[in-house]
């Protein structure tokens, strides 16, 4: 049974005559005769009782058409849903980001964006390190990333599309020395520990990110995977934490920053995702927010 032979029943028992059935359906009343002909012996029994003016339903096509009715609604149904789905308008997002994305206002002003074109698709976001979007992007564990560009690992595979940028500043105890002028340059981190929001870099590659000129043997990196660990452990006065600026906003207990004025360049906030994504509501959302002149699929 196919979905069009309920279609050609339910014409004939709503016009109770096949004739003007055959119109409404634009098909020949001989085919439609055929169908239904074929429809009674799937079912085995008569489903209408003809006379030579009009039809009337038997006690199987009383029945059958409430199914039919049934299903067909249900079919229409589901085909509503996957194009809803296929255009973007119905399913979910999952979003990874780091703080900075917040702080820059760059992942609420793209949500905002996405929520007002497309209302029902539900969003869900997950703080993560930078390489953990990278992996969760890769494995499908979330959609799109919000990460600093400096700090994702291997990307060959993953589309990076720039956002924007914030300078570099250093977040230190209250009293630490620094304090002591507006601005500092990397020279003035030699043999201090250092604070980086970075989990998945080695300390060579921290150091070469940040054009540090020596560092005494005894001085540690400490990499941590949330901005407000960061600067939990600066304030506490456990060393000198490298944030974006925007971090600057947070303002948490003892806590004081300075810009740095000699980084080799700015931070750089891109969204990560798949080349090849096939969800809808994924596409309309990296379509909101592309600019195709920037975006670069890395090669390698």
């Amino acid at each position: 049974m196919e979905l069009r032979h309920l279609r050609y029943f339910v014409a004939v028992a709503e016009e109770r005559h096949f004739g003007r059935a055959a119109a409404r359906l634009h098909v020949t009343q001989s085919t439609l005769s055929t169908q239904v002909r074929g429809l009674e012996r799937e079912v085995g029994g008569p489903l209408f009782a003809r006379t030579s003016r009009r039809v009337e339903l038997t006690g199987s096509g009383e029945a059958l058409l409430v199914e039919a009715h049934r299903a067909l609604d249900q079919a229409d149904r589901a085909l509503t849903v996957a194009r809803q789905s296929a255009s973007g308008d119905l399913g979910s997002v999952r979003l990874g980001f780091s703080g900075v994305a917040a702080l820059e206002g760059v992942l609420s002003e793209d949500l905002r964006e996405f929520r007002r074109a497309h209302p029902r698709v539900e969003v869900e976001l997950t703080e993560l390190p930078p390489a953990a979007q990278v992996r969760g992007v890769r494995e499908g564990t979330i959609d799109v990333g919000y990460a600093p560009d400096l700090e994702l690992g291997d990307v060959h595979d993953l589309t990076l599309t720039p956002r924007t940028q914030t300078p570099v500043s250093v977040a230190v105890r209250h009293d630490h020395a620094l304090t002591a002028t507006s601005s500092v340059d990397t020279a003035d981190l030699a043999g201090e520990d250092l604070i980086v929001y970075a989990a998945g870099e080695d300390d060579e590659t921290v150091l070469a990110r940040l054009g540090s000129h020596g560092r005494d043997a005894g001085a540690r990196i400490h990499r941590l995977a949330s901005t407000l660990s960061v600067l939990s452990l600066a304030s506490a006065g456990a060393g000198v934490a490298l944030v974006p600026a925007a971090t600057e906003r947070i303002a948490l207990p003892g806590i004081a920053y300075r810009p740095v004025r000699d980084t080799v360049s700015a931070l750089t906030v891109v969204t990560v995702s798949r080349p090849d994504e096939t969800s809808g509501p994924v596409r309309a959302y990296l379509g909101g927010r592309r600019q195709p002149s920037r975006d670069r699929q890395n090669a390698g």
